[in-house]
């Protein structure tokens, strides 16, 4: 009996993940997470979708530049997009529509997270007992930054629970992974950080529980490129609320 080929029925599909990074300006370090991204073993294809919010530095170049070098590495496919300004909802937004994996996760493009902590992530996905899975950096092992970014992670969390009855440690993680068929019919608004509340309220809203894995967490300051504010805590509020009452 001949073995069976490429195109044969018998042949077991390698499943997909692909990885959405929003990036801007984020030259200086979107090689190194591209670096890490690519070298964990996962045993599934990998579909890198970077998506350039219109930044002012060389972040799209030199995503074309690593993209190129890396472009016989089996298994996996680079998709570099460039778009106008808008905000990291809508470079999120655009790259789970570009996407095809079995399962999607959002990394952010600098190094504050773990690629590594995928494998971990992806294990009950693979076991088929979550269609949500959050990595959680309370549950892990790292300190949480600046406390006014823990406190104000934690405020949105109990938020979170209280208003859609569920039982989340970390709502505003950067490590939320999808199965691909179900973010991408979701229906998202978001513009800029209110991605993670509308995406949160979106999914338990339609009764997926979201499980909690524990991720390691390496946070950095506004001064080394964190984008995030205080401002955008309150707009998490508003969202959460916002979206638990309305259709």
């Amino acid at each position: 009996m001949t073995p069976p080929d490429e195109t044969s029925p018998d042949t077991p599909k390698v499943q997909k993940l692909s990885v959405v990074i929003p990036a801007y300006n984020e030259a200086r370090t979107i090689h190194k997470i591209l670096d890490l991204v690519i070298a964990v073993p996962l045993g599934l294809d990998k579909e890198i979708i970077v998506v350039d919010d219109g930044s002012k530095d060389d972040t799209a170049n030199a995503v074309r530049q690593w993209a190129e070098s890396r472009a016989d590495t089996p298994g996996v496919t680079v998709k570099v997009i460039s778009k106008e300004n808008g905000g990291k909802g809508t470079a999120v937004r655009r790259g789970i529509a570009e996407s095809t994996g079995d399962f999607v996760i959002i990394q952010d493009a600098d190094l504050e997270y773990e690629p590594n902590d995928y494998p971990k992530l992806l294990e009950p996905m693979l076991k088929g007992e979550a269609d949500v899975v959050y990595g959680s950096r309370i549950l892990g092992p790292d300190k949480g930054g600046s406390l006014m970014f823990y406190l104000g992670g934690r405020v949105v969390t109990l938020a979170t629970n209280l208003l859609y009855f569920c039982w989340i440690t970390d709502e505003p993680t950067c490590y939320k992974l999808f199965r691909g068929d179900l973010i991408r019919s979701i229906p998202l608004e978001c513009k800029g950080f209110e991605f993670c509340p509308e995406v949160t309220a979106k999914v338990l809203k339609r009764g997926h529980r979201i499980v909690d894995v524990p991720i390691r967490y390496h946070p950095r300051s506004i001064e080394e490129g964190k984008k995030i504010r205080a401002k955008d805590g309150f707009i998490a509020l508003w969202e959460l609320l916002k979206w638990r009452f309305k259709g």
